[in-house]
């Protein structure tokens, strides 16, 4: 059975940086893609950043901000967030799959707040 769990989220004032973590148990990441999505309150799941045999795809409003890093002995990816702002205040969620298009294993979600 394949989990992931994400961690390391939480406040922060605007211009400071967090690293979210996401931990695979069941499959091996570097095998699938991997992408991080948000959710903000009353608005859709939104793509953020995903990575795929070393190609990576961004949203627009990353812009050099969030990159995407890898500890393949942890079996764990982290997503490392620089300048955040408030309109960064979401729900931040991992998932796993085939492409960079399609994921088929999501975690439970970290709240990242951003105070102004």
């Amino acid at each position: 059975q394949v989990q992931l769990v994400e961690s390391g989220g939480g406040l922060v004032q605007t211009g400071g940086s967090l690293r979210l973590s996401c931990a695979a148990s069941g499959r091996t990441f570097s095998n699938y893609a991997m992408g991080w999505f948000r959710q903000a309150p009353g608005k859709e799941r939104e793509f953020v950043i995903g990575t795929s045999a070393g190609a990576t795809r961004y949203a627009d409003f990353v812009k050099g901000r969030f990159t995407i890093s890898t500890d393949n002995a942890k079996n764990t990816k982290y997503l490392q967030m620089n300048n955040l702002k408030p309109e960064d205040t979401a729900v931040y969620y991992c998932a796993s799959g085939g492409s960079l298009y399609n994921y088929d294993y999501w975690g439970q979600g970290t709240q990242v707040t951003v105070s102004s």
